[in-house]
């Protein structure tokens, strides 16, 4: 959670609470303490609130206190002052004194919680805003910091579970999306380093290491592991496939057929494994016919497979069937109709059949979306120059 985030948060939490707070000084709660000399203390502090002079409050409710010093509702006022301030300390330490006077004030005990999560005392804060939350389950505020307490202590699969139903309510909280991914990300650490805890040279170990270098643009290194995994389990499904895959993202499409051709050994009803083998081979200019022929049992098999679906029409274009092609690009093309290659492929299949208006159509419409991403890359390299001038 970004400060950005939370100071305004606290910000709008404070002025509802000020707003809330211009009545919580009940009189009903009088003793012998509420003097007219408090009272005249009170109306002078509510004087200066409104007309902003927070340090003129302050000291009208400091007098107050030493007038009355069991006037549980002049603390809690006081420490509203000094939290809408962001002076946690003395917030949390009024606040406190405040509730162990008078423990029925929401407010209080809310600002208390997070006062001492501003302070980073996640331990006393937690259960203030879980009893604050209680009262008010809508508050949505309030629900967040408790979220970020529950990620700091590493409470990760509550706090998970509380940000799901967040976004439920509220799917376009960005700073939501945002903690839930850390959390989820953070629970994945936990989870791989249990794994090689429990056995650091098994196949799962190797591979998950093998996917985070390939992650990371390491595939020389991702490579190294997925070949620890294949020499442990040659005959498992999923261990090939792994080195398969890091070969076809650098290109090797030679190695990469090997590796596809083993895994489909291992698992017949591989589609991805089926058409990145057919993908292979046309990228390496191999037979089309071969490529088809694994392309037409990926798309049999698994016919959402739109990939599949567009290398079949690349097969057959490159055979000179291109009307036979149309079916699977028009799929296509409803299932992905910002894909540059999809038009330019319905472009060549177009003009196979004479219909030059279309095909012309087609490829305005392939060199618009090639320009688009151009643009796209462009600018976020100029985005990451300057940012780069600028740090220096």
């Amino acid at each position: 959670m970004s400060k950005r985030w939370i100071h305004r948060a606290l910000s709008a939490i404070a002025s509802a609470f000020l707003l809330a707070g211009a009545a919580s000084l009940a009189w009903a709660q009088s003793s012998d303490e509420v003097t007219p000399e408090v009272q005249q203390l009170y109306a002078q502090a509510k004087a200066a609130q409104q007309r902003g002079d927070s340090a003129a409050a302050i000291e009208k409710y400091r007098a107050m206190i030493k007038l009355a010093p069991h006037l549980a509702a002049a603390y809690n006022n006081l420490g509203m002052l000094y939290f809408n301030q962001n002076d946690y300390p003395h917030a949390a330490e009024v606040l406190k004194r405040g509730l162990e006077l008078h423990q029925d004030m929401p407010t209080a005990a809310a600002m208390l919680g997070m006062s001492y999560f501003q302070l980073g005392e996640d331990d006393k804060a937690e259960p203030l805003l879980r009893n604050a939350l209680k009262a008010n389950p809508n508050d949505d505020r309030i629900e967040m910091m408790l979220v970020r307490i529950l990620v700091n202590v590493r409470k990760l699969d509550e706090a998970a579970t509380m940000l799901n139903a967040h976004l439920k309510r509220n799917p376009k909280d960005q700073e939501a999306w945002y903690i839930l991914g850390k959390t989820y990300l953070q629970l994945s650490e936990e989870s791989l380093q249990k794994i090689n805890e429990i056995d650091p040279n098994s196949v799962v170990a190797h591979e998950i290491t093998g996917e985070i270098d390939e992650s990371m643009h390491n595939y020389d290194v991702a490579l190294v592991e997925y070949k620890k995994a294949i020499d442990l389990a040659p005959h498992e499904p999923g261990t090939h496939m792994h080195m398969a895959n890091g070969y076809w993202l650098i290109g090797k499409w030679e190695s990469a057929q090997e590796e596809f051709k083993a895994e489909l050994a291992n698992d017949p009803n591989n589609c991805t494994a089926r058409w990145k083998l057919a993908n292979s081979m046309l990228e390496a200019n191999d037979s089309s016919e071969d490529a088809l022929a694994q392309l037409n049992q990926a798309v049999e098999r698994c016919p959402n497979l739109m990939q599949a679906r567009v290398d079949r029409a690349r097969a057959l274009v490159r055979m000179g069937k291109q009307s036979d092609a149309l079916p699977d690009l028009l799929l296509a093309e409803k299932d992905s109709p910002t894909e540059p290659s999809i038009h330019f492929l319905l472009g060549a299949v177009y003009r196979a059949q004479g219909k030059t208006a279309e095909a012309q159509q087609e490829m305005r419409t392939y060199g618009q979306l090639q320009k688009d991403a151009s643009a796209a890359v462009a600018g976020q390299a100029n985005d990451a120059s300057r940012i780069k001038n600028d740090a220096h």
